[in-house]
């Protein structure tokens, strides 16, 4: 597909991209293309050789990974978001599986142009780290909260982040579907299922992807939420890199 200049200026506004100069903007876009993919299209194989930074547009991709036949999600991402940002900076092998939960929209740059964009840019290559640790920040959250905690707090803690996220109504949407929430928080879906169950006795009630938290304080106290390790910063077209997400400021105490 052609690139449209809203494309462009949605991927300009990008924290990666939003301060580095016109001349490494245009070298870093100027082999680009844009490529929309239907709905369960692999984008990329763990394991394969990562020749693009991929920028989703629209649409839904997840990042998953395999071994002995087995598979977990590790990430479901949303507009507009940056992904496989590691794999290109050290020319290296995918970590992870990338496909379209839905029809997507996708740009994709080339990594030797990053690279070199890296290299002649001291302003994009701070953006460039400053991004990798947001990462970094994100996945030690991710190991703090499977290492920590049971089953039964991380779902409370994720129901927790969810409607803050969503509003703070008592009523809210699960995001994804119950599969896919099981395998982010590193359980099975029986197992999410048991959860939810003993969580009814802390006020918690699923109709469906529709749950609502009728004694919120109840299940705080449960979840004892920590903002050492929970990130509830809202989603919103502010917040379009993992760097600002973990700059946005952060309650102490959920209401």
């Amino acid at each position: 597909m052609p690139m449209r200049d809203g494309d462009l200026q949605r991927v300009r506004a990008l924290p990666l991209f939003s301060d580095c100069s016109p001349q490494t903007f245009d070298a870093v876009t100027a082999g680009a293309f844009l490529q929309r993919f239907p709905a369960g299209t692999t984008l990329l194989l763990e394991g394969d050789q990562v020749d693009f930074l991929y920028v989703l547009l629209d649409g839904i991709v997840e990042l998953e990974g395999t071994w002995n036949d087995k598979e977990t999600t590790l990430s479901i991402l949303k507009p507009v978001s940056t992904f496989i940002l590691a794999a290109v900076v050290l020319e290296a092998d995918g970590l992870m599986s990338a496909r379209t939960l839905e029809r997507s929209d996708i740009l994709m740059l080339s990594g030797e142009a990053i690279r070199r964009a890296m290299q002649a840019d001291a302003t994009f290559a701070t953006a460039v780290a400053q991004e990798l640790a947001g990462c970094y920040r994100g996945l030690v959250r991710t190991l703090k909260n499977q290492k920590l905690r049971g089953g039964i707090e991380r779902l409370a803690n994720y129901l927790i982040t969810q409607r803050l996220r969503q509003g703070g109504d008592p009523t809210f949407t699960l995001p994804h579907e119950k599969r896919v929430v099981a395998s982010l928080l590193g359980m099975t879906p029986e197992n999410l299922s048991r959860a939810f169950a003993t969580l009814a006795d802390y006020g918690v009630e699923v109709n469906g992807p529709r749950v609502t938290i009728a004694r919120p304080v109840v299940l705080e106290r449960l979840a004892k939420p920590d903002p050492l390790i929970d990130n509830h910063q809202p989603v919103t077209e502010m917040l379009t890199g993992k760097a600002q997400r973990e700059r946005w400021p952060r309650p102490t105490k959920v209401a």
